[in-house]
């Protein structure tokens, strides 16, 4: 979807004052619909019921509901209250409420406030009404003209102006799809909000724009594996060989995503997609990413206050499907891949062969998953959960860790500190339980999972077989749960010396 920006003018008064009230009227429309969806009511109910309060035609009163429920949807989204949205702005209205500002400066703030509540309008676009039935573009001799519906078979026309600012801007795109359109009578769908801003009156215009049916860059040359992360805040890109090899790695850091504003954060990811794909362009490679449909932000009280804010800000899906659209424009294929343990296993089977931090790991076995790879466990890592000695000192150095953060637990007296503590207890507890499970009988090898993976029979457990290789490695080996440096699983994974790592660490007696 690609959205573009041009002014609004009008040759009389009158054509103005009338838009201005269809923007009060709908604005108005907007915001109690929005109210009525939070409370329950149907989209069926109230189409009929706004027509009558707010003298608005049924289009209009559908688009406003579409925006209220893509509002409401939003918010979910980014986990957040729909109920505490303020039209016109919190951080405006906070200023306002306060009432320390008077004069001229206050009139500034307060026109601002009634633009953003008022001075709002909104037509979906529909191909079999010459792609906008309420906010049609006409084009004449004069120039280009926005025909505006305010009701009763009233018409108002306000000139469009927008000037063409660089050689391959879309606006130029658009037009001649307009005037191929009247040509030929097949229209498409354009979307038109209009917005009032400082005193101005402005049209942005959204179309879906046309791509490539077929890519030109494909797989066949290898595969760009991308990982964004939140800790530290990068996006990690492993380029890879056809045969699956690695070839390089690279780093693009997003910290100047954090205490940005929306539009702030919107340009920069759009900076950063287009640097991406030019990587993928210039290395002839497809580009792979995972597949997500939501990502956890945390909650209040969880301890970790300045890494959910970095998430709250994180517009993950939105780099992501920047990446695609972009890419798709330059005819670059783009793999999306189950995310389920890519991380895990690069950290653990990637990360210390290669020397590589966990992120970029991740980052090639998403680029591997493209290529149709399937990760097996190493043989090392099936030999050492299946040895009972390792086993018993993996069990005695989580107990270790659980007896620690249970004494900082019961000395801890500030409430949202003991969170994060009770969150891991709980989850030491669990690794104990699993690594007892694999230490209570033998197993044998002969059963696969789903992914067809080789798993021993384990009669009293369900966790998956990368799951349980973490927790037998990751806090008996490297003392964390979730390390940096990963160097010290190498002798394990390339030689299976794990009696050395067992006889240079005291069990607990």
């Amino acid at each position: 979807m690609i959205t573009l920006q041009c002014k609004l003018t009008f040759e009389n008064e009158k054509g103005k004052q009338k838009l201005f009230e269809l923007m009060r009227q709908f604005s108005s429309c907007h915001r109690y619909t929005y109210n009525r969806l939070l409370e329950g009511h149907k989209r069926k109910e109230l189409k009929k019921h706004l027509q009558k309060v707010f003298n608005l035609n049924s289009r209009y009163c559908d688009d406003a509901i579409h925006k209220a429920q893509n509002l409401i949807n939003s918010c979910k989204e980014r986990g957040q209250s729909p109920r505490k949205v303020i039209f016109g702005g919190r951080k405006l209205f906070e200023k306002l409420s306060k009432r320390h500002l008077n004069g001229e400066q206050r009139e500034k703030l307060e026109q601002k406030w009634q633009e953003r509540r008022k001075g709002y309008l909104y037509s979906r676009g529909d191909r079999a009404k010459k792609g906008n039935l309420n906010t049609r573009i006409i084009i004449e001799k004069e120039g280009l003209r926005l025909r505006i519906n305010t009701g009763e078979r009233d018409w108002i026309t306000a000139n469009i102006k927008r000037a063409v600012n660089k050689e391959n801007d879309k606006w130029t795109e658009f037009i001649a799809r307009l005037l191929g359109a009247e040509e030929t009578g097949e229209y498409f769908s354009y979307s038109v909000e209009i917005r009032q801003i400082n005193g101005q009156i402005y049209a942005f215009i959204s179309f879906e724009e046309k791509l490539p049916e077929e890519p030109i860059i494909t797989k066949k040359e290898g595969i760009i594996g991308i990982d964004i992360n939140a800790k530290p805040f990068h996006i990690a890109l492993a380029t890879i060989k056809p045969d699956g090899n690695l070839q390089a790695v690279n780093k693009i850091s997003l910290h100047n995503l954090i205490n940005k504003t929306k539009n702030q954060r919107e340009y920069q990811s759009w900076q950063i997609a287009h640097q991406v794909v030019e990587t993928a362009t210039v290395q002839n490679k497809a580009i792979a990413i995972e597949k997500l449909d939501t990502i956890p932000k945390g909650n209040k009280g969880d301890g970790r206050k300045k890494l959910r804010k970095i998430k709250q800000q994180w517009i993950y899906r939105g780099i992501l499907e920047k990446i695609k659209t972009v890419a798709k424009r330059e005819g670059i294929e783009v793999i999306e891949v189950n995310p389920a343990y890519t991380s895990i296993i690069g950290m653990l089977k990637y990360a210390p062969q290669y020397s590589l931090d966990k992120d970029t790991a991740g980052a090639f076995v998403i680029a591997r998953k493209g290529l149709g790879f399937k990760e097996e466990l190493p043989k090392h890592y099936e030999n050492l959960i299946s040895d009972e000695e390792y086993l018993q000192h993996a069990i005695n150095k989580i107990e270790q860790e659980r007896l620690k953060t249970k004494e900082k637990l019961n000395i801890e007296k500030n409430q949202y500190k003991k969170e994060p503590l009770k969150k891991k207890l709980k989850e030491l507890n669990k690794q104990i339980k699993i690594l007892q499970s694999l230490n209570s009988e033998p197993q044998t090898l002969e059963p696969v999972n789903q992914r067809k993976e080789q798993v021993r029979d384990y009669s009293r457990s369900s966790y998956k077989l990368w799951q349980v290789v973490k927790v037998a490695l990751t806090i008996p080996v490297l003392g964390k749960s979730v390390p940096r440096d990963l160097s010290p699983l190498k002798p394990i994974l390339v030689e299976g010396d794990w009696d050395r790592v067992v006889s240079r660490l005291v069990p607990v007696a």
